[in-house]
């Protein structure tokens, strides 16, 4: 996996945090930088540690699972695009906007959000990170460290945009 395919993973992987960070904004009175970098730290942290626990755990099966290894990451990956997909598109969620920050409610939400991650740490296992050539524990390190980044941005960009825009967004957020 190159850097293209990389950081098209890392806004994929985003979306999630995105329109929950979105849902936030909208919720808040005022939206600062230091409401949007709680979110924006919560869920980044939470995307970068979730696929390097997957990677440990699928390096722990990969000399098992190496023929069939490419496979096996095509499957989880279009498994959780599907499941985002399905998600966007289903009906109207009981979820209700909250601007709560508080440690219980931006764990739950950042472990929710961070879910798909770990299959894609998996798939770092099997299909290696080849950014460039210092081996396969740092390039992985290098590729959780830009996946945690953007959705730090991403998530922080979510509270303004929410903020701003509203729910008038929502569904076609999380389809993208």
């Amino acid at each position: 996996m190159g850097i293209i395919e990389l950081l098209l993973l890392a806004v994929g992987l985003s979306m999630d945090a995105f329109a929950v960070s979105a849902c936030k904004g909208l919720s808040m009175q005022r939206v600062s930088f230091g409401k949007a970098a709680i979110c924006g730290i919560w869920f980044g942290v939470f995307q970068a540690l979730m696929p390097l626990i997957g990677f440990f755990l699928g390096s722990s099966f990969e000399r098992l699972i190496s023929a069939i290894a490419p496979w096996i990451a095509f499957v989880l990956l279009l498994l959780i695009g599907g499941n985002m997909i399905r998600e966007a598109l289903g009906g109207d969620d009981d979820e209700e906007a909250s601007a709560a920050l508080d440690v219980k409610t931006m764990f739950m939400m950042a472990v929710a959000t961070s879910i798909d991650a770990l299959a894609v740490g998996i798939t770092f296992a099997c299909v290696p990170v080849s950014l460039f050539t210092g081996g396969v524990i740092a390039n992985t390190l290098v590729a959780v460290f830009i996946i945690g980044c953007t959705t730090f941005a991403i998530s922080c960009a979510g509270v303004k945009i929410g903020s701003i825009f509203g729910t008038r967004f929502k569904k076609k957020a999380e389809i993208a």
